[in-house]
Order: structure tokens, then C-alpha cells, then sequence
């Protein structure tokens, strides 16, 4: 059963092993989590876990979604989260996950809404190429040719073209992390390397799935 856990980021530091070796860690205040919901193949065509965390005040909770939780016995929560796994009746509806899931040296993959960087051009966000610098070029920083499809009658730029436009502000998952340390009684996750997000973002770690040979 693949397992996670929904937290915060909270930002970057550094940590020290006994060799004296520097790592730099992302602390995630992981959980803990209320499990909201379980979702069958049965009843909803599929196998999940729903999970909740951030305190939410009630003014600020629709409808709707305090019927949802009351049904499910928990307080409102800011975000929430689906898992897919291949059994989720080994949740319990109501049940509280802590960052204790995970133990150091486990590998597992983050995920985040990455940092909106604005309208970019083709070279900072596609990794283009620039063009000549010399004096008399035109093309310094520019996309280059279209190709055959953009020019003539009925001309059209294909789908799926690298073109400027807005970057970032994305999902993005970075997998086959490792785990640093556990801080149990803080419920903070230190993951080796960076993580998507901004500073105080939601993320979700998983437990990396191992590749069927």
C-alpha cells in the first residue's frame, strides 16, 4: 500500500551528519491529516483516500462542504487531497495521520504548485537558444522561424508549439527524494534537496512506487 501525507512548506535550511557533511533539507510541517473520505471501486468507480489538513473557521466554510465534513466527524480543513491506493479500507474515516508515516532514508516523491514566474520568452522558458549578438542581427532573443505550417493561405501554428507565454504557477512533482529526518513531535518532514512551491504552500509526499520488473 502506497502511503503519504499532506503538509506545508515551510522553507529551506541545512542540517549537519556526523561525518560533518552539509544537506540541504526542505522542512515540511507534515500533518496531521484527517482522512475525510474513502472512495471504492464500488461506489466511485475507483480506490482513494480523501485527506484534509489546515484548520478552517466555519465562516469561512461553505455549505456544501460543512455537510461534508460532518458527515466524515471532522473539522473543517483548508486543503484537501486525494491518494489513490489499492486498498483504502485500511483507513479509517476520521483518523488522524502524522508525520511518523515516513521514517528517515525512505524515498518519496513531493508535489507543489511552482512559483508563478510571469510571461517569459522562448529562451527562459523553453531553454532556447539565442541568436546571433552581433551588430546587424535581428534575432537576438527572438523565437526564430515558425516553420512551413505558419506562412501561406490557411497557415496555422500547430498545437503544442514552445512559445513565450506565462510560466510557472504549475503542478510539478519531483520524484525519488529521500527523507532526512523526522521530527515526530513537531510533525516536521526535513526532505533532502528543494521541493515545488513557494514558502507556506500545501504539498503532498508520497511514498515513491517502486517500478514493476
Amino acid at each position: 500500500m502506497a502511503k503519504g501525507i499532506l503538509g506545508k512548506k515551510i522553507g529551506m535550511t541545512q542540517i549537519f551528519e556526523a561525518d560533518g557533511r552539509m544537506i540541504p533539507v526542505t522542512v515540511v510541517e507534515a500533518g496531521p491529516c484527517l482522512v475525510i473520505q474513502n472512495k471504492t471501486e464500488e461506489t466511485d468507480g475507483y480506490n482513494a483516500v480523501q485527506l484534509g489538513f489546515g484548520e478552517l473557521k466555519d465562516k469561512h466554510t461553505s455549505n456544501p462542504m460543512k455537510g461534508h465534513f460532518a458527515k466524515a466527524g471532522v473539522t473543517p480543513v483548508k486543503f484537501i487531497k486525494e491518494l489513490r491506493l489499492s486498498d483504502p479500507s485500511e483507513y479509517t474515516v476520521g483518523q488522524k495521520i502524522c508525520a511518523d508515516v515516513f521514517t528517515a532514508g525512505e524515498l518519496i516523491d513531493a508535489t507543489g504548485i511552482s512559483r508563478g514566474k510571469g510571461f517569459a520568452g522562448t529562451i527562459k522558458r523553453h531553454n532556447f537558444a539565442r541568436g546571433p549578438m552581433k551588430h546587424g542581427s535581428k534575432s537576438h532573443r527572438e523565437p526564430g522561424s515558425m516553420g512551413p505550417m505558419h506562412s501561406g493561405p490557411g497557415g496555422r501554428v500547430i498545437k503544442g508549439k514552445k512559445l513565450p507565454g506565462r510560466m510557472g504557477n504549475e503542478q510539478v512533482t519531483v520524484q525519488r527524494l529521500t527523507v532526512a529526518r523526522v521530527d515526530t513531535d513537531r510533525n516536521l518532514i526535513l526532505v533532502k534537496g528543494s521541493i515545488p512551491g513557494a514558502a507556506g504552500s500545501f504539498v503532498v509526499l508520497k511514498e515513491t512506487v517502486k517500478p514493476v520488473k
